[in-house]
């Protein structure tokens, strides 16, 4: 029981050491704000990054409609335009 119990602390205190995620920092510019409040409610902005190369501007509005039409994220339209003007100026593979 005893070496349970000291397993599971080292665990617990290494743990932290052990997930190396470094946060994500996208592009300063207007309509971080909304994208940022918007689509981290939800999942990760490494999605940002990550789909960067491959989303003309095309691209990234059909994902801003699909995050809101298919799977329901409540985003207003303005804020929608912004967040997509923000990805096709400073992520528009």
């Amino acid at each position: 029981m005893r070496y349970i119990l000291v397993t599971a602390l080292a665990v617990l205190i290494a743990a932290p050491a052990l997930s190396d995620e470094s946060k994500v920092e996208l592009k300063k510019a207007d309509g971080r704000d909304k994208l940022e409040a918007n689509c981290a409610a939800c999942h990760s902005l490494d999605y940002v990054q990550m789909n960067s190369p491959f989303l003309k501007p095309a691209g990234w509005e059909a994902e801003v409609t699909k995050m809101i039409k298919a799977y329901g994220a409540p985003i207003d339209d303005a804020d929608a335009k912004a967040i997509i003007d923000y990805l096709n100026k400073n992520y528009g593979g």
